[in-house]
């Protein structure tokens, strides 16, 4: 059975249901599931809303909202024809983190009416995902979402994204003794992730980046920028990827395969770094990329290769620990905790069990283990606490006294 195969088999009726929990047995039972018992809570929470994550799965459901725009290196595909991704999001919020998630494709592509049926689902959620929506609505949508409701909202495409490869590029710097103020970056796509990526290296203290489109350098003498683009506008005389290149520390590929030649590797700066994202197939080959030269530290979105920036180390772990401490946002802060914790992490001895899920491989933090494996079950461990309380500091979260170290023994209990 080849992968097509395989792939519509392991789709056939869906990936996701719904099941009960509480008994419902009896005469009795049904009485306080349905009618009457069931107006005690809705009176409660009539009177204190805030009561809704007690008598209600709302402190455990996470909205996976999309209008199928940018599926999954698939494109404009349309709401239904990406439902199996919002589904497979479900599944890994419900498999690493224990989340429940209830994916939502909406027949709909107005930034506006998406924001304003959003905020009407609201009231159902305690975060939203949204995911796989084209850029820059993406950017719109999300702001006046998150101005609109008290619960966290996210575009993991972007966000997710971002917090990863700043995992990366935390342990990156540190194994190549280069501070982020010194590095020159280059960021070859300026869709939602690569101005996510740029955003948060800027947080990280990243001084010098240059962004690059399907147009050539964003430069200041462009007149077709959108405002996000516009953020990253510098004085250069480069006008190609190629002419980036030359002499950059990183190189970040959110665009397509190929794009990169040997050449623009051969000219980087010394012991570079390369994150190579395209899907399935990266703008260079690590095979290609080493060719040239081995000082290379690389990273692609592949399990195949070494260091896969996978986004599935990132959105569950973070709604976890928003929606354990019911916070109304997600802010800055809360993200680069998210990706200090996961390069923290990959510093620490790996377990057996982790490296017998890999075929039973060495795994030792250097430059080919930048990032913590997908699998690896401590990330819950230690992503959601740091993000919890980063929410709790911030201020953002209805929860306000927190006990980080009882927090981690109630999330053993999950695995």
């Amino acid at each position: 059975m080849d992968l097509r195969e395989k792939a519509l088999e392991y789709h056939i009726n869906g990936k996701i249901e719904i099941n009960v929990k509480k008994p419902c047995q009896t005469a009795d039972d049904l009485s306080l599931a349905y009618t009457p018992g069931v107006a005690v809570p809705c009176k409660e929470i009539e009177a204190n809303p805030e009561l809704a994550y007690k008598y209600t799965n709302k402190g455990n459901l996470v909205a996976v909202i999309s209008d199928g725009t940018a599926v999954l290196g698939l494109g404009d595909i349309g709401a239904v024809s990406g439902k199996p991704v919002m589904e497979g999001k479900s599944v890994l919020f419900k498999k690493f983190a224990n989340v429940d998630a209830f994916d939502i494709e909406l027949d709909e592509k107005d930034p506006d009416k998406i924001v304003e049926i959003c905020k009407a689902l609201a009231p159902t959620f305690g975060g939203i995902n949204l995911e796989d929506i084209c850029a820059p609505k993406c950017f719109y949508i999300e702001k006046k979402l998150q101005e609109s409701v008290n619960i966290p909202v996210m575009h993991d495409d972007q966000h997710g994204t971002a917090m990863i490869t700043t995992a990366g590029l935390i342990n990156a710097l540190e194994i190549t003794g280069k501070k982020a103020s010194d590095v020159k970056v280059v960021v070859s796509g300026s869709g939602a992730a690569g101005i996510a990526c740029a955003r948060m290296y800027r947080n990280l203290g990243v001084k010098h980046i240059t962004m690059v489109d399907s147009k050539g350098v964003i430069h200041s003498g462009r007149t077709d920028l959108n405002a996000e683009k516009k953020e990253f506008v510098i004085d250069t005389e480069a006008r190609t990827l190629g002419d980036a290149m030359k002499g950059a520390d990183m190189f970040l590929g959110l665009s397509k395969a190929g794009v990169v030649s040997k050449e623009m590797v051969a000219s980087m700066a010394p012991n570079p770094i390369i994150f190579a994202l395209a899907n399935p197939n990266p703008e260079i080959t690590p095979e290609d990329a080493l060719s040239v030269r081995d000082d290379i530290m690389m990273g692609t979105g592949r399990s195949d290769y070494p260091n896969q920036v996978n986004n599935v180390l990132g959105f569950p772990f973070i709604f976890r620990g928003a929606l354990d401490v019911r916070a109304t946002k997600i802010t800055e802060n809360m993200k680069m905790a998210a990706a200090k914790a996961l390069a923290q992490l990959a510093k620490e001895e790996v377990p057996s069990s982790v490296r017998d899920a890999y075929n039973g491989k060495e795994i030792k933090f250097g430059k080919d283990y930048i990032i913590p494996k997908p699998f690896d079950p401590r990330v819950l461990l230690v992503v959601a606490p740091a993000v919890a309380e980063a929410a709790v500091n911030d201020g953002v979260s209805l929860v306000k006294e927190f006990d980080k170290a009882a927090y981690v023994e109630q999330l053993k209990k999950l695995q």
